[in-house]
């Protein structure tokens, strides 16, 4: 299992890594539209719909990084006081919940960017094709799953004592 932790992390470096030039991506083109619109009179055409654009990508492919490391907020002041057995069942099931949900979400997002290429949308200023984003967060969430099947399987051998799993932060 350590190999494919292994791989699930760089993975999710990878993402990560794009989630920040996404980000940074959109730094440079508010302040590029900021000077470009002031000093020239002349403005990004479609930077709002840029921004919206990367913005969801950064916050697409940052999600497996942040789920690997357990950046996200946990509540479970309740679950810690149950027995130790409890809480891994309960990680378990909050695992396969996630892992069902989010893979729910990448395949609509998936199937939705079809029909949206099917359509020809485009965005309204700029005329961006739109369904290359839309696959790319579908991208992004899948990294995600990966994630949360990692934990899953290893949450699953800690629960029933299959080995010595631990948990896949670090």
């Amino acid at each position: 299992m350590k190999p494919l932790s292994d791989q699930v992390k760089r993975i999710s470096s990878v993402l990560d890594k794009l989630a920040g030039l996404c980000i940074f991506s959109v730094m440079l083109l508010i302040v590029a539209n900021i000077v470009l619109r002031t000093v020239f009179s002349q403005p990004i055409l479609g930077t709002y719909e840029l921004v919206g654009f990367l913005t969801a990508l950064g916050v697409a492919f940052a999600l497996a990084h942040c789920a690997f490391h357990e950046g996200h907020i946990a509540v479970s002041f309740i679950i810690e006081r149950f027995p130790r057995k409890i809480q891994s069942i309960t990680e378990v099931l909050v695992n396969i919940i996630s892992l069902l949900l989010w893979a729910a979400a990448a395949w609509a997002l998936t199937n939705f960017a079809q029909a949206m290429k099917l359509k020809k949308l485009v965005s309204p200023s700029a005329e961006i094709p739109v369904y290359p984003f839309i696959y790319l967060v579908a991208l992004g969430l899948m990294g995600l799953c990966l994630v949360i099947f990692v934990k899953f399987y290893l949450s699953l051998r800690r629960t029933f004592g299959i080995g010595a799993a631990k948990k896949v932060t670090q």
